[in-house]
């Protein structure tokens, strides 16, 4: 369960935490706006809603993981490790792009 962009795996637990403190920025810089309109402000916050969604599946994680043995703990540990250093291993592929040739405005002219 939880929201739809994170998962409610332990090794999602630093990411997640990353997300609602950056959820939590976002909501002070968009209050300190004195001169935003109203509607605007209000379009450009995070809901109180998702703050709360997120704000519990980080609890509910991190209370799941306190409830674990030390020697279930250091697994899970160990295991998270593993699993983040694949994660941040994996090579993304961006949309291609085209190489534009150089521009022939001034041929008379070198670079």
């Amino acid at each position: 369960m939880g929201c739809a962009h994170f998962s409610t795996d332990v090794s999602y637990l630093p990411d997640l935490e990353g997300y609602f403190a950056n959820l939590l920025r976002t909501r002070e810089k968009l209050l300190s706006f004195l001169d935003a309109d109203e509607w605007a402000r209000t379009e450009a916050l995070p809901s109180d809603e998702e703050i709360t969604r997120i704000r519990r599946l980080i609890a509910r994680v991190k209370a799941d993981v306190d409830d674990l043995s030390e020697a279930e703990r250091t697994q899970i540990e160990e295991a998270v490790g593993v699993v983040r250093r694949a994660r941040n291993g994996v090579v993304r592929l961006n949309m291609p792009s085209v190489r534009q040739p150089p521009s022939t405005i001034r041929p008379d002219r070198t670079a």
